[in-house]
Formats: C-alpha cells, structure tokens, sequence
C-alpha cells in the first residue's frame, strides 16, 4: 500500500485507513524468540521538514552487524496531525524496505505500536502492510502513565493508557533513561522486551534505532 494505491490525503480518509486495518493487528505473537535477522528503521528531516530520508538497516541479530540497508530521499506523505504521524513516514519506509535484498525476521521501529491515543501506530501499521512481526521502541511516550521502573537494566514497570496495559517502560541500561516498547504486530510484548535487551547491549538505544538513525542522517547531509 503506498500513495499509488489511494494513498490517504484528509483527516477522514487517514482515520478510515486505521478503522479499516487494526482489527488484524496480532498482538499476541508471541513472535521469533531466535530472529536471524533484525531491522531498524528510521526517519530524519531536513530542516524545515520538506524533506526526508527513511532509512531501513538489517541486522545480524547475533553480532549486530550491518548486513543490508535501503534509504529513501523523499518528501512527506501527509500533513503534521497528532496520531497520524504514520502517514507521513510510510511510503518512504515502504520504498526502502522494498529495497532490501533480505527480508528481516523483526521490525524494530523507532516510533510506537500500541502505545498510541487509537492504538494503531507505526509499527502496528508497518507489521499489518508487510506481513512482518513489528515492535515499536520510542524514545519518550506518546500516551499512557506509568510508574518508574528499576534503576538497573532490564528493569521495566507496565505504561497504562486508560486502564489499558499498552506497553512497557524498560531500562535497558543501568541508571540510564528507559524507553517506550510496545507491540507492534505478531509479537507478544515480554517477547518484544526480550528482543530490545538483546539489540542494546552497550547504549540506551537498540542498534538496529543507532544504526537506522546515522544512515538517514548521512543521506540527508549528501554523505553517502
């Protein structure tokens, strides 16, 4: 699905797109515990916003090595509206995946699945079109409470959106910030903390978000 294909262009339309596709959402999983491969994907704007570069790197999930990447120069597909921010990032996201010579095993977004105010962020909108099982990794929280979890690493303590368990606040580093995992798609959450603790063995963040991140930010400054 991409802009070919009736891509949205109003609020209504965006809003009937999520109505359409969350009920095939798989929330349970419980998703690869052993993934060969993991892929980041990322975003960055130009300054501005006209532009940006979407960029997708598969990695090695036991040495955490690059083994593919695809990044896409483009413009958003949509206007800025809060909890449709999707729209504006998949058809480059899309387009670079498409690229890849080896389909991931994992998507690890920097963004959200379930911890969202309609329950259908980017990773339960990238999960449903590709067929992939999808998490979300955000580096602060789009909805929900929580209290704050343990100051060492793997500590995490459940973020609650309207009586609503919609992910995890995991410290993936000792008595460093945590982040915001939630379910994207067939994947069950203590799978998708598993994962994360596994992609972050040094830094904060997972190496598939570090690695995605610089890709796209060199794309956008001509470097490579």
């Amino acid at each position: 699905m991409g802009p070919d294909a009736g891509w949205p262009v109003t609020v209504a339309e965006a809003l009937g797109v999520q109505d359409r596709l969350r009920p095939s959402v798989d929330l349970v999983g419980p998703g690869p515990a052993e993934p060969a491969t993991v892929a980041g994907l990322d975003v960055a704007y130009a300054e501005g916003g006209d532009r940006l570069a979407a960029a997708v790197t598969v990695l090695d999930a036991r040495t955490l090595r690059v083994v593919d990447s695809a990044v896409v120069i483009g413009r958003p597909a949509f206007d800025y509206v809060p909890g449709l921010f999707a729209f504006r990032e998949l058809p480059a996201l899309l387009d670079a995946l498409g690229r890849l010579t080896n389909r991931p095993d994992l998507l690890v977004c920097d963004g959200h699945g379930l911890a969202h105010p309609r329950r259908f962020g980017l990773a339960c909108h990238l999960g449903v079109l590709t067929g992939l099982p999808a998490i979300g990794v955000g580096k602060t929280p789009l909805v929900g409470t929580w209290d704050p979890p343990g100051e060492g690493r793997g500590a995490w303590s459940p973020l609650v959106d309207a009586a609503e368990v919609v992910g995890r606040v995991l410290r993936t580093q000792d008595g460093v910030k945590p982040v915001f995992v939630s379910v994207g798609h067939r994947m069950g959450l203590e799978n998708a903390c598993a994962r994360v603790l596994a992609l972050a063995p040094r830094y904060r963040l997972p190496e598939t978000t570090r690695t995605a991140d610089r890709l796209c930010r060199s794309a956008l400054a001509g470097r490579i």
